[in-house]
């Protein structure tokens, strides 16, 4: 199953040299939702190319208070991770599984040799710095010009594209910690939504009607 989710994302990207060379290599792993795939501080030692599922980044405070950045999804891997192995330091952001998810774990050392040796993985991975850029850059302008609630709306947005799904399974309280706000202020605004007619709440569960 793990080469069949492989082939069917990454097929029509890498040639099929390249797809046998990563099937050979790479290391299969499964996380159920809410595990943490790579830590603050942890030295990088393989990249993620995702198969199946999403994970959300989130960048740490001093303080221990989490902000997300930004989700990938399959068929990708995360920017901030290949930004580590080339420059071998530790990691400075916290991955999550957003949903159950499988990947492939590359070994670091494939990076720089596969560069020179294929041309789809040097597309792939500066496809990938532009696409992580670019929704970093977003998070940035989020954070300086969006009210609260616009920053809500986007992130629920955000997470139902991501998962492919628009009703989400999540707490006042989770949508908080990702946002860095209070459970009271996340709760008053998703019922200002609801009454703009942009979501429908249920116990539990938020279905995005404005996407």
């Amino acid at each position: 199953m793990s080469k069949e989710s492989f082939r069917k994302n990454y097929s029509y990207i890498f040639e099929e040299e390249l797809l046998q060379e990563i099937e050979s290599l790479a290391v299969y792993k499964e996380f159920k939702e809410n595990d943490i795939i790579i830590d603050i501080d942890n030295y990088i030692v393989s990249i993620p190319l995702v198969l199946e599922g999403a994970i959300k980044i989130l960048r740490q405070d001093n303080q221990g208070n989490e902000i997300i950045l930004y989700f990938i999804e399959r068929g990708d891997t995360c920017a901030m991770t290949l930004s580590c192995c080339m420059g071998q330091t530790k990691s400075k952001i916290r991955a999550v599984a957003e949903t159950d998810t499988s990947l492939f774990m590359i070994p670091k050392q494939k990076m720089k040799e596969w560069l020179t040796k294929y041309n789809t993985w040097q597309e792939f991975i500066l496809q990938s710095y532009h696409g992580r850029m670019q929704e970093f850059l977003e998070a940035l302008d989020t954070l300086a010009f969006l009210n609260m609630d616009m920053r809500l709306l986007k992130y629920l947005r955000d997470k139902a594209m991501v998962i492919g799904n628009d009703e989400l399974t999540t707490t006042h309280k989770e949508i908080a910690e990702d946002l860095h706000t209070s459970r009271v202020v996340i709760s008053r605004l998703l019922k200002g939504l609801e009454k703009d007619n942009k979501i429908s709440l249920n116990r539990n569960q938020i279905k995005v009607i404005d996407l």
